[in-house]
């Protein structure tokens, strides 16, 4: 019987299959761990509108988006990590190079200067110019089109202290929070359940995982995570493509006795 405690994972190649499918058993796994009062969250680097299928699926009790840039719970949003004053900043970067393609990710929608689906085949985006509806709101994150790091660097210059621009997928700059990670988010979510950090267990499988899976207070590596994350993670499970997150659940959790861990 699990005592109560908190379970974050990542979505895309952690908790999701290969083809993006949940297995009946996955979901029959985390329903119990609920029942038995356990507190279950995702934490993914997709928007809200690219998780809410699953989220309803699982009946998950919250969420972490865009990596911590938008946390909701039972799907209202109480807490992020944004980027304030979104206007204001496209529009410098537009008055130092103009020829910048920028998308914005806001209040759950994406926005662009160019056609964003040429980078996001299938992407919906609302096409604007001036991002003048957007002037005094806080988005979850900015993404300029590049070619290089080099060609990133230059944008560095124009951001506030509280923002970081990373490059993704050599073909974009992605200017975001310094404060929007995973961990910090799990963090925001602890407090408001009255969780300890050590009775949280984080199961990933990419850079991005790193952070929650050494901080928080048992981290797991799927199977088929890289190196470097079943390295840092205090114990390796099933791959994703063998439900290898609802399979540690299941003999260690909810058939052990005693301690969560």
């Amino acid at each position: 019987m699990v005592k109560t405690g908190m379970i974050v994972t990542d979505l895309d190649g952690t908790l999701l299959r290969d083809d993006k499918t949940i297995s009946d058993f996955t979901v029959e796994i985390i329903k119990k761990y609920q029942d038995n009062g356990g507190i279950f969250v995702a934490a993914t680097a997709r928007p809200v509108r690219a998780a809410r299928e699953y989220m309803k699926i699982l009946n998950l009790d919250a969420g972490i988006f865009h990596n911590g840039a938008v946390i909701q719970e039972k799907g209202r949003t109480t807490g992020g990590y944004g980027v304030k004053n979104t206007g204001s900043l496209v529009q410098a970067i537009l008055e130092r190079y103009p020829l910048s393609n920028i998308a914005v990710e806001a209040e759950d929608a994406l926005y662009a200067n160019f056609e964003a689906d040429r980078l996001w085949p299938g992407a919906e985006y609302i096409a604007c110019e001036s991002f003048a509806q957007l002037k005094e709101k806080t988005a979850d994150k900015i993404i300029v089109e590049v070619t290089s790091l080099r060609e990133m660097e230059k944008y560095k210059v124009l951001l506030p202290d509280e923002l970081y621009i990373q490059l993704s997928e050599n073909k974009i700059g992605m200017i975001m929070n310094q404060s929007a990670t995973k961990y910090r988010a799990i963090s925001f979510l602890a407090e408001r359940y009255h969780i300890s950090m050590d009775d949280i267990i984080a199961f990933g499988d990419d850079y991005n995982d790193l952070e929650m899976l050494e901080r928080c207070g048992k981290g797991i590596a799927v199977g088929n995570a890289l190196k470097i994350v079943k390295d840092a993670a205090d114990e390796v499970c099933e791959s994703n493509q063998k439900d290898g997150v609802a399979r540690w659940i299941e003999g260690n959790l909810l058939k052990a006795k005693g301690s969560l861990f």
